[in-house]
């Protein structure tokens, strides 16, 4: 992949109880750029959240972001303790950005 830089990209799912906590320690891990998804549905841990089910009183968020192998070690060392209070999960994968882009 020509003009491509490998980075990391972290998928988070937890309930928005905890998402200001999180973007907290994102901010303090140095990530600068995400992307938060709330009301996300499906089926975890915790049962069947479906968004659209007006007695549900616990949703989920879902935050993206990408960042470079240094920062994302960071990222994961802040990461890993808090996920265990947290709940939820946490993928990371391999992703390519375009040198050009803002990632």
């Amino acid at each position: 992949m020509n003009g491509s830089i490998v980075m990391k990209r972290f998928e988070i799912v937890i309930g928005t109880e905890q998402l200001n906590q999180l973007i907290e320690l994102l901010e303090r891990s140095g990530i600068r750029g995400y992307t938060v998804i709330k009301d996300a549905g499906g089926l975890g841990t915790r049962g069947i959240r479906n968004p659209d089910d007006v007695l549900l009183t616990d949703e989920n968020a879902v935050i993206i972001f990408a960042c470079k192998e240094d920062q994302a070690q960071k990222a994961l060392d802040e990461l890993r303790p808090a996920m265990k209070g947290f709940g939820g999960m946490c993928l990371i994968s391999n992703c390519h950005a375009q040198t050009h882009s803002s990632c």
